[in-house]
């Protein structure tokens, strides 16, 4: 039932669900999981340009489908990246690597052939570009994960952005917003428990008054069920060892330093204005 499948997200009863079979899309979308272990065995391409398809059908801003998304088949370029991202070794099993790219590039050039001065290099068109390649990028995960296939995300792309972006010949006005690892599954993956509603959905008005014991019940039953162990704590020799370590402090560990500083400039100097 959907409501088993909503329940097992959260972690306890939403009352939500009803009496709806858990099928189709709703169920799959409610029991889907990131996978990060692949077979060798490789993806047809016949499926892989239909699911491609389907990326680019996902919604866009006023139909400007300002994104590209490079394949990555060479070997070489894939070793380099891996190493340069250290994303684990999903990026070295996986039979395919896609990079989603925020593209500004591609309207301006088409400005410039119609003749018309391109006005929008701005923090705005930037979004645009951001969300318009994250919506293909779902669009792709969705469809892949309802044939059987895995995917893995991985942000660690923007680490290294300089030479990744170097690596697959990204001219100014294009960017990698993440990669995407894609294959067959060994097994299936573990659901992730997320924030109850209660602290994501609001009503006619933002309101994180319960903010406090919300984030501590939830806590609990994380660590209930899966508990992150003592060595998966981030930054251990400089804020010690939790005797409770639970997903709140995992994540304030990792916000209290900053992640990729130098991403603005890069950007500046990769043909975006942010203004």
């Amino acid at each position: 039932m959907l409501a088993e499948k909503i329940s097992e997200r959260f972690g306890f009863d939403t009352g939500v669900g009803g009496d709806g079979e858990a099928e189709g899309v709703l169920a799959a979308v409610l029991e889907r999981a990131t996978q990060r272990r692949f077979r060798t065995d490789p993806v047809a391409e016949g499926l892989l340009k239909t699911l491609l398809a389907c990326a680019q059908s996902a919604p866009s801003k006023s139909d400007l489908q300002q994104y590209s998304i490079v394949m990555v088949r060479d070997a070489e370029k894939r070793r380099d990246i891996a190493e340069l991202c250290r994303a684990g070794r999903q990026m070295d099993e996986a039979p395919e690597l896609l990079v989603f790219c925020a593209d500004i590039r591609r309207g301006q050039r088409i400005a410039e052939l119609r003749g018309h001065p391109h006005a929008n290099n701005n923090m705005d068109t930037f979004l645009n570009a951001v969300v318009d390649a994250a919506l293909a990028m779902q669009a792709f995960i969705q469809s892949a994960e309802s044939v059987g296939l895995g995917c893995c995300p991985i942000s660690a792309l923007r680490n290294p952005i300089a030479q990744v972006s170097e690596l697959l010949a990204l001219p100014p006005g294009v960017f990698p917003i993440a990669g995407l690892c894609l294959g067959w599954p060994v097994e299936p993956a573990a659901i992730s428990m997320r924030l109850p509603p209660s602290v994501v959905v609001h009503w006619d008005h933002y309101d994180d008054d319960k903010l406090a014991d919300e984030i501590d019940a939830y806590d609990r039953r994380r660590h209930e069920r899966r508990p992150i162990p003592p060595g998966k704590q981030r930054d251990v020799e400089r804020l010690g060892e939790a005797a409770f370590y639970g997903w709140s402090e995992n994540a304030a560990r990792q916000l209290s330093q900053p992640e990729r500083a130098g991403f603005r400039d890069f950007l500046k100097g990769h043909g975006f204005d942010l203004a």
